[in-house]
C-alpha cells in the first residue's frame, strides 16, 4: 500500500526558518538533493520531481538562532521509493565526506539521519516493505540499532548521484511537544490519527491507515517546553493532506468539538496543536 496518498491522510510539506537563505539553498541542493520549484527574496519551495512542494525554507526578519527546549520541529523525514536510493545517498556522502549524525535500523526502515547548517533535523530513510512489519496488540514493533551501511551498499546501482528520487515525499514529521495526554487527543479526537507505537510516557507514533507513523510527538525537550518565538530557526508550519474535501470538512467539526481553534487565511484552513505547532490543512 502507498500510505502517502488516498485513503491515508498524511504529511505533504513542511516550512522551516533559516538564518541564511543562500547556504540553505546550497546545502539543501549539493547535499540532500533537492531542485528550487520557485525562489523569491526571503524564500524558496524546494521539490524532489520538479512539480511537487516538499519543503520551504525562509529566512525572517531579524531571524534568531534556533532556541534550545522549546517545542517544534525534531526532524522532518524524506521516504526514498526504495532501498537502492537510500544506498545512493549513503555513497554520495561518503564520496564528498559529509558526516551523517545517525544511521539507524528501524525494523520497519533504515534511515539516516543528519542536522542543516542551522541544525533542524532531517531524517532521510526507505521503508522495509510492510509484509515484514511486525504488529501486536494495534501497535507495530519499532527499534533503533545500527544501520548495516556494508549490506546497504551492495544495493548501490552505479551511475551518477542525480539528487533526490523523483518520487521522494514528505513521510512523516517528528515534534517536539510539551505534553502528551492533550496532544494525543488533539491528533487522535481531533485529526483522526491512531497511535502506533508508545515509548513510555516520553513518545508516541500516529499514523493513518496503519503505517509506522506519519506523525511523531515526544517531551524531550522538556515537559511544558514553551513555544519558540516565530522569527526563530524551526518549524513555521507543515500541512496535513486529506483523502477528499468531505474528510477535511469531518475533520475540522471534530477539531472544534474538542476545543481545537481552526480559521481560514487566504484560503488555507489552519489550525495548530496544543504545544503550538502550526498545521495547514488541505486537500
Amino acid at each position: 500500500m502507498n500510505f502517502h496518498r488516498e485513503p491515508s491522510t498524511f504529511v505533504g510539506q513542511v516550512n522551516i526558518n533559516v538564518t541564511n537563505l543562500e547556504r540553505s539553498l546550497q546545502f539543501y541542493q549539493e547535499v540532500i538533493g533537492f531542485k528550487i520549484l520557485e525562489r523569491f527574496e526571503n524564500q524558496a519551495i524546494l521539490t524532489a520531481d520538479g512539480k511537487t512542494p516538499l519543503l520551504t525554507i525562509e529566512q525572517p526578519d531579524n531571524v534568531t538562532p534556533q532556541q534550545p527546549r522549546t517545542t517544534g520541529l525534531y526532524h522532518f523525514a524524506l521516504l526514498l521509493p526504495k532501498r537502492a536510493d537510500l544506498a545512493q545517498v549513503v555513497e554520495h556522502f561518503i564520496t564528498n565526506r559529509y558526516a551523517v549524525q545517525g544511521a539507524s535500523d528501524h525494523l520497519v526502515s533504515e534511515a539516516l539521519y543528519l542536522g542543516d547548517p542551522d541544525g533542524n533535523g532531517i531524517e532521510i530513510y526507505a521503508d522495509r516493505p510492510e509484509t515484514t512489519w511486525r504488529w501486536a496488540d494495534g501497535e507495530v514493533a519499532m527499534t533503533t540499532e545500527p544501520l548495516d551501511i556494508e549490506d546497504l551498499l551492495t544495493e548501490v546501482q552505479g551511475g551518477v548521484w542525480n539528487g533526490l528520487a523523483s518520487a521522494t515525499v514528505m513521510g512523516h514529521i517528528h515534534l517536539h511537544v510539551s505534553e502528551l495526554q492533550k496532544t494525543e487527543e488533539f491528533y487522535n479526537k481531533g485529526l483522526g490519527f491512531d497511535v502506533v507505537t508508545r515509548y513510555g510516557n516520553q513518545a508516541l507514533f500516529m499514523s493513518t491507515s496503519q503505517y509506522h507513523h506519519h506523525i511523531g510527538l515526544n517531551t524531550w525537550a522538556g515537559v511544558g517546553a514553551p513555544t519558540p518565538p516565530a522569527n526563530s530557526v524551526g518549524l513555521n508550519w507543515y500541512s496535513l493532506v486529506f483523502p477528499s474535501e468531505e474528510a477535511r470538512k469531518e475533520t475540522i467539526v471534530k477539531l472544534k468539538s474538542i476545543g481545537a481553534l481552526v480559521h481560514e487565511e487566504n484560503g488555507i484552513v489552519l489550525t495548530k496543536d496544543p504545544s503550538g505547532n502550526h498545521i495547514r490543512l488541505m486537500v
